[in-house]
């Protein structure tokens, strides 16, 4: 079965778990909180700054709530992709029809020069302005520090642990599948790559499979 994901994150909370989802953008998310959306007990979607919550934004806004009403041990889980598959997901996603014409489009680009402008420090074309998975994911600059932390390749392992904790067997459905694409980059450009976001390649290989 192939996984999909989407655009519309929410941070989502299972209360009587002790379990908070933290939404990474093109991991499955939209099929995850499908598939939650029957157990959430309280779930973030409208606002964008709740939308696109942050390990930090959540230890600082949402956990103290949290303490109040006596959930002081809700863990927080995550789902991760292979950095360089992340960075293909959004190429794939900005080829397609509606966005042509903009400068959100990566029509007429190669894939390897998308990473290169995703690259630069300063001044990125808009088709490349992303953030990180880490960067969602951090305590601090340098410490994810999420324990449970799952690969987007092995999904079976995530629904093997939701089910067990809800007491029920939890699938996911196929949103939102962007075309395959050939997607190679040069050797200059991938070591540049996984310097540059060298916490990101550290944190994936750390995933228990």
């Amino acid at each position: 079965m192939k996984y999909a994901y989407g655009q519309l994150r929410k941070m989502i909370i299972l209360w009587n778990e002790k379990l908070a989802f933290i939404a990474v953008p093109k991991t499955g998310t939209t099929a995850i909180e499908a598939a939650l959306a029957p157990y959430a007990s309280i779930s973030f979607g409208r606002q964008p700054s709740l939308k696109h919550m942050t390990h930090q934004r959540f230890n600082r806004f949402i956990r103290p709530y949290l303490n109040k009403e006596g959930q002081d041990d809700v863990e927080v889980f995550a789902v991760m992709r292979e950095p360089i598959s992340w960075l293909g997901s959004w190429y794939r996603y900005r080829q397609r029809d509606e966005l042509v014409d903009t400068v959100n489009s990566t029509r007429g680009i190669s894939f390897d020069q998308f990473v290169q402008a995703y690259l630069q420090p300063k001044n990125r074309p808009a088709y490349a302005q992303l953030g990180s998975q880490s960067r969602l994911l951090s305590i601090s600059r340098h410490e994810v520090g999420i324990r449970l932390l799952f690969r987007y390749e092995n999904m079976s392992r995530l629904l093997d642990f939701l089910s067990d904790r809800l007491g029920a067997r939890i699938n996911l459905g196929e949103y939102n599948v962007s075309p395959k694409m050939n997607l190679e980059l040069t050797a200059v450009t991938e070591k540049q790559l996984r310097r540059q976001y060298a916490l990101d390649f550290e944190t994936y290989a750390a995933i228990a499979d």
